[in-house]
């Protein structure tokens, strides 16, 4: 009988295993291999020589396997880990979603009524305007 700690333990094991596997392979894709810990190289040392006599997704399921298997003992689990339930086996093409800009949403036009105590005065441009050549000419004829 499988104990829930142990089923835990799997679940958490194999999930790693995947993950590890997928960003350990897609760094010797990219050439930086040579920064990966030894126990990552081992394991794609074995992907590559189960590639020869398997297609590349039995390759990959008995690596995660065997990574899974040592990841099980490595977080404590007891006794031999156990068979966990099958993921899908559609093959993924692409699990990117192109990126679409959401439409614009357009703001509702404020109301414009004068009444009210959050209403605030607008000034016309044309008295903002004056203003500023007034201040413009009192600077310059006090430098002058």
């Amino acid at each position: 009988m499988i104990k829930a700690a142990d089923m835990l333990i799997a679940r958490r094991a194999d999930t790693r295993a995947r993950a590890d596997f997928a960003t350990w392979k897609m760094m010797a894709k990219l050439n930086g291999a040579s920064a990966l810990p030894a126990e990552a190289l081992t394991f794609l040392d074995s992907y590559r020589s189960q590639l020869r006599q398997m297609s590349e997704a039995e390759a990959s399921e008995a690596t995660v396997a065997l990574m899974y298997q040592a990841y099980y003992k490595e977080m404590g689990g007891a006794g031999a880990p156990p068979e966990l339930p099958a993921r899908s086996s559609d093959p993924v093409t692409d699990n990117v979603t192109a990126f679409k800009r959401p439409p614009a949403q357009r703001k509702p036009a404020p109301q414009r009524t004068a009444q009210g105590p959050e209403a605030r005065p607008r000034l016309p441009v044309g008295l903002i305007f004056a203003c500023l050549v007034v201040v413009y000419v009192g600077i310059r004829y006090y430098w002058q």
